[in-house]
């Protein structure tokens, strides 16, 4: 085995892909019910028999607010992860998943095990930055 195996390889083995749909699948899971919780939380009504008492909580009601469009914000960021896990698994099926768009080299494993999404490796990262 050559100690170069990793700057020579190109593509991930259809093993090494399976590994990767089956981390990112379970990952969407986890996003799924973390957006369906979100979207509870933003949508979930506070009109109770508290709104009618004749007290008044500025403090707790604005707190609620701002927890609400956290939430809102949460949940708009818990989109856009699933749908950059579904374009993975798009490219996973296609073979292209691993290989950064803007190098052409093979993302390493750890940085997919880490942000198993990633379309850039983090020297492509840099040259993108740079660029702009």
């Amino acid at each position: 085995m050559n100690t170069n195996e990793t700057t020579e390889k190109t593509c991930y083995s259809s093993e090494e892909l399976q590994f990767f749909k089956e981390l990112i699948i379970a990952k969407k899971e986890e996003a799924l019910e973390n957006l369906r919780l979100l979207n509870e939380a933003v949508a979930g009504s506070e009109n109770d028999v508290n709104d009618t008492s004749p007290t008044f909580k500025t403090l707790e009601e604005g707190s609620n607010v701002l927890s609400k469009e956290e939430n809102a914000k949460l949940a708009g960021r818990q989109q856009k992860f699933i749908k950059d896990l579904d374009a993975a698994l798009i490219r996973i099926e296609n073979k292209t998943y691993g290989i950064c768009r803007i190098t052409g080299k093979l993302i390493p494993k750890e940085r997919l095990m880490i942000v198993p999404h990633a379309t850039t490796t983090v020297e492509g990262k840099m040259l993108e930055k740079k660029i702009r």
